[in-house]
């Protein structure tokens, strides 16, 4: 199963927004997108890393929140294409995507509100920097017995 969600964070550019998805059994960011608007191509170009860093993931669950780049036909017909199975949350129910939710307060609190952010550039290399080198590789998790997310196997 996977989750997803986006985030947007200000800089003296304009805003900056992340569609990021975590497999819930390795915590992986297994696909994220950045852009300086937020559209239904955002989600679908997360789906698209994941789907290449993963390979065959037919019948993978993809879970996400009611938003309307969830809803977008864009994104449907990407699931459908790589044959994912699709599950939304109920409304009001944020407890459905937890998960996911405790990833983006961990970005918040670990880059996004570290600093003003002068540029988009410089947002995007931090969030990508963090990501892949302290999420993935540093960052030991209980869930995971003490173990990163890099150091479990591929789910």
């Amino acid at each position: 199963m996977w989750l997803t969600d986006i985030t947007e964070h200000p800089t003296a550019e304009g805003k900056l927004y992340l569609c990021a998805i975590k497999d819930v059994f390795s915590n992986r960011i297994v696909g994220y997108s950045l852009s300086d608007r937020m559209q239904a191509q955002i989600p679908v170009d997360a789906l698209t890393m994941a789907v290449a860093r993963r390979g065959d993931v037919a019948g993978c669950i993809v879970h996400c929140d009611r938003g309307s780049q969830f809803r977008s036909r864009t994104f449907l017909a990407a699931i459908w294409h790589h044959q994912l199975g699709g599950s939304m949350g109920q409304v009001g129910s944020a407890g459905d995507n937890a998960a996911m939710e405790s990833f983006v307060a961990l970005l918040q609190k670990n880059v996004l509100n570290r600093r003003r952010w002068a540029t988009r550039q410089d947002l995007r290399l931090a969030i990508i920097t963090w990501i892949e080198r302290t999420y993935h590789r540093r960052r030991r998790q209980t869930r995971l017995a003490r173990l990163t997310p890099s150091s479990t196997r591929p789910s």
